[in-house]
């Protein structure tokens, strides 16, 4: 089965060939009586046979809230969903639907536990900076790259010191990547150090020896149309070696996920 999808002016068109051609309206309703933990299994089961590895394969993960799907009168919660999205293929490897954003932390191990991450590099982002995340990736043959922010304050705090000296030293023009579009400017540059000057300060991470190899730092300086501008640290661990070239790569594919895949189409 081969689906495509393409971004046209009146919203999002599939096209899709079935043998026995497209299902109308009475048999996907039919799908509601399934069971959903048995539909899962079978979904994830698919998506690995149509996703075609390409050896050290970027896999982000990410939660996110489905628009319009709170239910006022039914008082029904909104549904959040964590996804696993393999960048190069653009296949949806596996999700799991969680109670409440804050959940994440439960899901992401249960959906790692899913997933043939074997010698792929995995990378999340905020809440899925947790010694248990890092742990599951390890523990099934993969690499991780975690964004470090205030959830993980004393180790957001000492890689920022550890990578403040040459963020803030003066930096070559060819080491600035500067684009244009969407009615604002940006610019991004990005640093990479060993992670072992912060080996013996976080033995919870070392005692699992997922601390990592690298650390990192993303710098974006965005100017809108108005003169508005912002200035933006973000910082990751990986137990990766990324060097200057892939770092960036990594940190653009994990954001790629918002275009290709966090987007719900609804119909009346």
């Amino acid at each position: 089965m081969k689906i495509s999808v393409r971004h046209v002016s009146t919203g999002f068109r599939v096209k899709a060939c079935f043998p026995n051609g497209l299902p109308v309206h009475d048999t996907i309703a039919r799908t509601s009586a399934l069971d959903p933990s048995e539909f899962q299994q079978r979904f994830v089961h698919w998506a690995k046979s149509v996703n075609k590895r390409t050896g050290s394969e970027l896999i982000t993960i990410d939660g996110k809230t489905l628009r319009g799907s709170y239910e006022r009168e039914n008082r029904r919660s909104a549904i959040h969903m964590v996804s696993a999205f393999a960048v190069d293929s653009k296949v949806v490897m596996g999700q799991l639907k969680t109670e409440a954003k804050s959940n994440e932390i439960k899901a992401i191990p249960a959906l790692l536990c899913l997933l043939d991450i074997n010698g792929c590099l995995v990378s999340i982002y905020a809440m899925g900076c947790q010694t248990k995340v890092a742990e599951a990736i390890i523990n099934r043959g993969g690499d991780y790259l975690l964004a470090v922010i205030d959830n993980q304050a004393l180790l957001h705090r000492a890689v920022q010191r550890e990578l403040r000296p040459i963020h803030n030293a003066e930096t070559s023009p060819e080491n600035v990547t500067i684009e244009h579009g969407h009615g604002r400017t940006e610019a991004r540059k990005y640093h990479v150090l060993p992670a072992d000057a912060l080996l013996d300060r976080f033995p919870e991470w070392t005692d699992i020896k997922t601390l990592g190899k690298t650390l990192g730092v993303a710098i974006s300086y965005r100017q809108d149309k108005s003169g508005k501008s912002s200035l933006e640290y973000r910082y990751y661990i990986s137990s990766a070696e990324l060097n200057t070239v892939h770092f960036p790569a990594v940190i653009r594919g994990h954001w790629a996920m918002e275009n290709n895949l966090h987007w719900v189409r609804t119909f009346p």
